[in-house]
């Protein structure tokens, strides 16, 4: 097995925040870093920002997670890792979005990072377990219902989209939808998609009618990392928002003041030319109430300079709002925002584990961490990979293509391969002539210029009509090259396919399960083994 390492600017799309949080040094951006994160994301700083625990706190989270992850059938690693928080351990925090079948392929990197960095920590000398926080609370089921995987037939190739279709979802929080009947055709089709591997019996009985998107998504990754005995945690529920009261109570009582924290903290990401994940507008609050009789959960808006909060057309005071807090806490659900420190309230968490998006929240959320813990949370960047398998890696050394060549479209890609195969008279002969009217084109316009500049112009826009039909030489040699051999295009068409489907990293198209179907429970254990973060930046990993 080989693994190319390349630095997280390569990546499409990779924001200025996430590019200078990842190597501040080359951007020179440190100062800044350490304002908005004041522990750096990589070494060993992390290790001496363990919180404590009431032990009272630790023995009831303890009995809330071993309930919920027995009902999810948990090995006993799993079991294990309960008894060792319920003992003193820290945890090494990360999360997801309770994805049809398990979600995207990150989902499972940000498994693997947690696994091993609880795994490095405990060999350390200080025990860490590693904990999967379950965004049940979430209510964009749009987000969640699907999930794309590869489909190769013969000369097809083409990405298939499975969809959840439920009668009625209204505005409840996700996790907390059951799956009936409509689960049975979409199963029915990712198990054809998958070539009716082992992994299906899994997704069978997870993905049962009777059981919630939460509960499926739950079981499955159970399973997945069951041997690194990764916890996994709803907190959606009424035990867990009593743990985490004293969070939810500060946002109430503290509204205007957190929210002009943040309002200042965004001002401050933006003067020092970064964007604002969330955006944040006065009136708002940290904060959603969910319905008592329908479960639709609503966000809470403050009304500035009043003892007033209204959730729809709902209206109530801060004092009955904390009752409610006090009667029914599970009714009080937090933001984006707000979320990890609400997480942060019931566990002891040294570190957290995400992605490009959760690193831009942390950013903001660093002032309520502040304002409520009176600490901050440290923030790690997830394992990000492509995973290339060995026909795929077999094409690419035939071509002598990196990861980064079929970072385009299949159209480009194919182009380029029929380029480079094609024979080595027309190459000289293409680039001789292409040098030449480089050369002499310029030399042209140059001595143009000095004559007239408006005949300067002209000639400007004159030797760009000649250099456009230079290159339209390349692309039909190119393509007559593309015609003589159909396999080019299938190769083109087959590694953007895999490797940057949708023009998008892999990582966030492609369900992880289309992996887990190929190389079986083997993958988490590769996984976890790759996330130990030599590399700060984006592995290709050949299987």
């Amino acid at each position: 097995m080989n693994v190319e390492c390349f630095p997280i600017p390569v990546m499409p799309h990779t924001t200025r925040l996430f590019r200078d949080f990842v190597d501040p040094e080359e951007s020179g951006a440190h100062s800044r870093m350490r304002r908005f994160y004041p522990v750096a994301p990589f070494g060993t700083d992390w290790l001496q920002q363990t919180p404590a625990l009431p032990e009272a706190h630790r023995h009831r989270l303890a009995d809330l997670l071993l309930e919920q992850n027995q009902r999810w059938g948990a090995g006993p690693a799993v079991l294990e890792n309960i008894a060792r928080l319920r003992a003193g351990a820290s945890a090494v925090v990360t999360g997801q979005q309770v994805g049809l079948f398990g979600g995207p392929l990150l989902t499972l990197l940000k498994a693997a990072t947690a696994v091993r960095k609880a795994q490095q920590a405990t060999a350390a000398g200080k025990p860490h377990v590693p904990v999967f926080w379950l965004a049940t609370e979430d209510h964009d089921f749009d987000e969640v219902n699907q999930l794309v995987l590869p489909l190769s037939q013969g000369q097809r190739h083409s990405l298939e989209t499975l969809h959840l279709q439920m009668h009625s979802t209204g505005a409840r929080p996700v996790g907390s939808l059951p799956l009936d009947d409509s689960i049975a055709p979409v199963l029915e089709q990712a198990k054809e998609l998958l070539g009716y591997a082992p992994i299906c019996d899994l997704l069978e009985q997870a993905y049962a009618p009777g059981e919630t998107m939460g509960s499926a998504f739950a079981r499955f990754l159970s399973h997945v990392f069951a041997e690194q005995g990764l916890i996994v945690i709803d907190a959606a529920g009424r035990g867990h928002h009593q743990l985490g009261a004293s969070t939810l109570r500060s946002a109430i009582e503290h509204a205007d003041a957190l929210l002009d924290a943040l309002l200042a903290r965004n001002a401050e990401l933006e003067a020092a030319g970064y964007h604002v994940q969330v955006k944040v507008a006065g009136g708002g609050s940290l904060l959603f109430l969910l319905d008592e009789a329908t479960g639709a959960r609503t966000a809470l808006k403050k009304i500035a300079g009043q003892d007033q909060w209204r959730a729809g057309s709902q209206s109530c005071t801060t004092q009955e709002l904390l009752q409610i807090l006090a009667d029914a806490p599970e009714r009080i659900s937090p933001n984006a925002l707000l979320r990890a420190v609400f997480q942060d309230t019931l566990l002891p968490t040294s570190l957290y584990v995400g992605g490009p998006a959760e690193v831009a929240y942390f950013a903001q959320s660093q002032v309520l961490f502040e304002g409520i813990l009176g600490r901050t949370t440290p923030i790690l960047p997830r394992l990000t990979a492509t995973l290339i398998e060995a026909s795929l890696a077999r094409v690419m050394a035939h071509h002598e293509l990196q990861l980064t060549d079929i970072m385009t479209t299949a159209d480009a890609l194919a182009q380029k391969l029929g380029a480079r195969a094609m024979p080595i008279e027309g190459k000289r002969k293409l680039s001789a002539a292409g040098n030449t009217l480089d050369r002499e084109l310029t030399a042209m316009v140059d001595w143009m210029h000095t004559l007239d500049e408006s005949l300067g112009r002209s000639a400007d826009v004159s030797a760009s009509k000649m250099l456009y039909q230079m290159n339209r030489l390349r692309r039909m040699a190119a393509n007559y090259q593309l015609q003589r051999e159909a396999s080019l295009r299938k190769h083109a068409d087959a590694l953007t396919l895999h490797l940057y489907p949708n023009h998008t990293p892999q990582e966030r198209i492609l369900g992880g399960i289309w992996f887990m179907a190929r190389y079986g429970d083997g993958l988490a254990s590769l996984l976890v083994e790759h996330a130990s973060q030599e590399c700060p930046g984006h592995r290709a990993i050949l299987l």
